[in-house]
């Protein structure tokens, strides 16, 4: 598995990305359910990024949400801000975003 962690760069280039996609993962008083988790599933493999956010009525925090979410799915978090936060993974199959290469040692 070439699951690596993000570099800095990276991450400031997803943010980047992030920011003009929709927010299409809502996380409410049911929390972190299986739909929930499928739905997430689905839209990595779609995009790559996805954008989440945590309504005022449910009882995660967003960076607990974006945290269990992103186990739950096996991607990177991106980022956290405010009650919104962003999830990457790189779909193997068919990769959409090319990520900046990291400096330093080559793979």
């Amino acid at each position: 598995m070439n699951n690596m962690p993000l570099t800095s760069k990276q991450r400031s280039q997803l943010r980047g990305l992030a920011s003009v996609e929709d927010t299409i993962v809502h996380i409410g008083k049911g929390g972190l359910n299986d739909n929930i988790i499928k739905q997430t599933q689905d839209a990595l493999k779609a995009r790559e990024l996805v954008k989440g956010k945590v309504l005022e009525n449910s009882m995660l925090t967003s960076r607990e949400a974006c945290d269990a979410l992103a186990l739950a799915c096996k991607a990177e978090p991106v980022q956290v801000i405010g009650s919104k936060f962003v999830l990457f993974k790189r779909n193997a199959q068919e990769p959409k975003i090319e990520l900046i290469k990291s400096k330093g040692k080559a793979k």
